[in-house]
Order: structure tokens, then C-alpha cells, then sequence
């Protein structure tokens, strides 16, 4: 599943499949079961490294290097990606379930309307 975050800035998050308990060609792996990875493109890895030094560099006593900011990236991605993820599913069906529950009104045509067209403007039936 990939996210459009900015034109040309996207985000890969697929379930790892591991062979010892998800057997794909059987779709017998539940996603409950399979550890969950979020792979960045690498433009938008090198700027979130880039961003975390800069927050260390701004906002803590000590800087960080790009090896331990890309170790920080890893670990928030796999330890708190998915939270985000469900969270952004949640709300992506709860806004789908909105616009569903208006389908009816933007889609609807009255009924029996045939004979309404040779009705005349002002006039009861007879």
C-alpha cells in the first residue's frame, strides 16, 4: 500500500511476510499476525534523517549522527508506524462511512415521475 504524503513524496507500507507463519499463496497470513514494516522512499528517508538532526541539534543538549538519526527512524517506524497507520485507516473509513451515509441524497431520483411531466402548472387533477 503506498501513500502520497507531497507530489512526488510517497510512503510504502506493506506486511512482511515471513514464510514460517504466512503462506501468501494460501492468503492464509492475517495482517494481526504478520510484522508490519514502512519502507520510506529514499529521498524521504534522507530528509526525516536530515530533520532529526536538526531537531537534536536545536532542541537537545547533544547532537545525534546520521547513523544513530537512521537507527531512530527504523525504531519509530517499526515501533510507532503502525499506530499511525491504523490510526490513518480509521480515519480514512470513518470519512469514507460519512460520504457513503450521503450517497442516497446526492444519488437519489424520485420515484413515479412519468406522469408529472404532462401535468399543468396551477392545475389540480381531474
Amino acid at each position: 500500500m503506498v501513500f502520497a504524503l507531497a507530489p512526488g513524496r510517497h510512503v510504502e507500507y506493506a506486511p512482511a511476510r515471513n514464510e514460517s507463519h504466512c503462506d501468501i499463496r494460501q492468503q492464509s497470513c492475517h495482517l494481526t499476525h504478520c510484522p508490519m514494516s514502512i519502507k520510506l522512499q529514499d529521498q524521504v528517508r534522507k530528509d526525516a534523517i536530515a530533520s532529526i538532526e536538526r531537531y537534536f541539534r536545536e532542541n537537545m543538549d547533544e547532537r545525534i549522527g546520521n547513523i544513530a538519526a537512521s537507527g531512530l527512524l527504523s525504531f519509530f517506524l517499526e515501533e510507532v508506524g503502525p499506530s499511525i497507520y491504523n490510526q490513518a485507516v480509521a480515519d480514512v473509513q470513518e470519512r469514507l462511512q460519512m460520504r457513503i451515509s450521503e450517497l442516497d441524497i446526492e444519488v437519489h431520483e424520485d420515484e413515479f415521475q412519468y406522469w408529472r411531466k404532462f401535468e399543468r402548472p396551477g392545475k389540480g387533477r381531474r
